[in-house]
C-alpha cells in the first residue's frame, strides 16, 4: 500500500485494500478515511447501493469486532453519506476511467472526512438517531 496521499499506481494495490479490510488483516492505524472511501468505491463497482450499503454494514461490524472496536461506533448516517457521495463522485467520472485513476481522483475530490459537517450540524450528527439511521442534513441538503 502505498504511504498516506500517496497515489496508488495499480488496481492490485487498491484491491488489496479491499481484501485486507474484509480479511481483518487490515489494522486500524491504516484504515483511515480514504480506505473507507475505496472499500465504498469498490463495494458500489461491484453492486448496487442497497447491496453496497449492506455489505459494508456486515464488513464494518466484521471488522470492528476483529479489533476490538466497540460496535456502537458504527454511525450509519456518516456511512450513507459517504456512499451517496461515492456513488455521485463515480456518476461524474462516468466509465472511462480505470479503478487506479478513479481510486485516486475520489481520494483526492472526497478526501476531507470533515465534509460531513458542512452538511450537518455537529449536534445533529452526534445524536443517537443518526448513529443507528439515515438522518437528512439540517445545514444543506445534499447536492451529490
Amino acid at each position: 500500500m502505498p504511504e498516506p496521499n500517496e497515489p496508488y499506481t495499480s488496481d492490485e494495490e487498491v484491491l488489496e485494500v479491499v481484501r485486507r479490510f474484509e480479511s481483518c488483516e487490515l489494522p486500524p492505524a491504516d484504515f483511515n478515511h480514504r480506505e473507507h472511501l475505496i472499500v465504498a468505491l469498490c463495494y458500489l463497482r461491484r453492486m448496487g447501493d442497497e447491496a453496497a450499503l449492506k455489505r459494508l454494514r456486515v464488513a464494518i461490524s466484521r471488522y470492528a469486532a476483529a479489533h476490538g472496536v466497540n460496535p456502537s461506533l458504527y454511525h450509519e448516517t456518516i456511512t450513507v453519506f459517504w456512499l451517496r457521495r461515492v456513488r455521485a463522485f463515480m456518476t461524474r467520472a462516468g466509465d472511462a476511467p480505470g479503478l487506479t485513476e478513479l481510486t485516486n481522483r475520489l481520494a483526492e475530490e472526497c478526501g476531507g472526512s470533515r465534509l460531513v459537517y458542512e452538511y450537518y450540524s455537529r449536534g445533529l450528527i452526534d445524536s443517537e438517531a443518526a448513529r443507528r439511521g439515515w438522518v437528512e442534513p439540517d445545514l444543506r441538503p445534499p447536492d451529490f
